[in-house]
């Protein structure tokens, strides 16, 4: 059973992924980040391929939970993200 809980799934990487970048997005707010940007200092190396993939794929699973918006290249932190921000770090 132990081994099972050191198994990294493709689950656990998005969540992590999608941790990174919202935990980012909220971090520069008000400033506005790009998805390309996004790629480069969350993602590490924006010419690999899986990383540009898992970042596009974790602001899009974002946007779908009403925790980031996407507008044209720029990703932006919904009022709800910036709301939960504020209480978590009181």
């Amino acid at each position: 059973m132990d081994e099972m809980d050191n198994t990294r799934t493709p689950a656990h990487d998005d969540a992590a992924t999608e941790s990174a970048v919202l935990q980012h997005v909220l971090a520069v707010h008000p400033a506005q980040v790009t998805l390309a940007e996004l790629t480069r200092e969350v993602g590490g190396d924006p010419d690999e391929f899986s990383r540009r993939d898992a970042i596009a794929r974790a602001v899009r699973d974002l946007a779908g939970a009403g925790l980031l918006h996407s507008h044209d290249e720029f990703v932006l932190p919904t009022r709800a993200a910036l709301r939960f921000d504020e209480l978590l770090n009181r």
